[in-house]
């Protein structure tokens, strides 16, 4: 009865999460991505240095994320080349593990060379379990370094997860 509720309670928080991106507008999008690398580089100065020295990066400003035992993650971004937005990016994930809760964060993927970018354009790019993120925090870029070509930083929005799971993120990309 127990596990009956708290299912319950939980798949009506999911909608929640994801609300904001079903409401957003094609317009906002690229508003959010602005104000989301300005609030990135507010919160660290030192991302500085991550962004004018990537080939490219992708962002997403609010990815929802829940979970009861599986869980799942989704969110949409631009990917930035050269200073301009050229497509709109989606970012989906599937986890398994022991997980409840629901939070949104948001997500910047920077690329240090063309070939993972390349790769994250045509959809080949994934993150397995072992890819980690920085969590954005004032001074968290000193210590942040590209392996294999990409760095990930994320922040937290809002809400609470419990979780301790394995899974991975998968993208896909649409030129402007």
């Amino acid at each position: 009865m127990y596990r009956t509720r708290l299912l319950a309670i939980t798949l009506l928080a999911l909608p929640a999460i994801s609300a904001p991106e079903a409401k957003r507008v094609e317009g906002d999008l690229h508003q959010d991505v602005l104000n989301t690398i300005a609030a990135y580089k507010k919160k660290d100065p030192g991302m500085k240095k991550f962004f004018d020295g990537a080939v490219g990066y992708a962002v997403f400003p609010s990815v929802g994320k829940g979970a009861v035992g599986i869980g799942g993650a989704a969110g949409s971004g631009e990917l930035i080349v050269g200073g301009k937005a050229i497509g709109k990016t989606k970012l989906s994930q599937i986890t398994v593990g022991l997980q409840l809760g629901g939070q949104s964060y948001s997500e910047i993927i920077f690329f240090q060379k063309s070939k993972p970018l390349d790769e994250f354009k045509k959809g080949d790019l994934t993150f397995a379990a072992q890819t980690s993120a920085v969590a954005l925090a004032s001074g968290a870029s000193a210590d942040a370094a590209y392996k294999n070509g990409v760095v990930v930083f994320t922040q937290e929005n809002g809400g609470a997860m419990f979780e301790a799971s394995v899974g991975g993120q998968k993208f896909s990309f649409d030129p402007y």
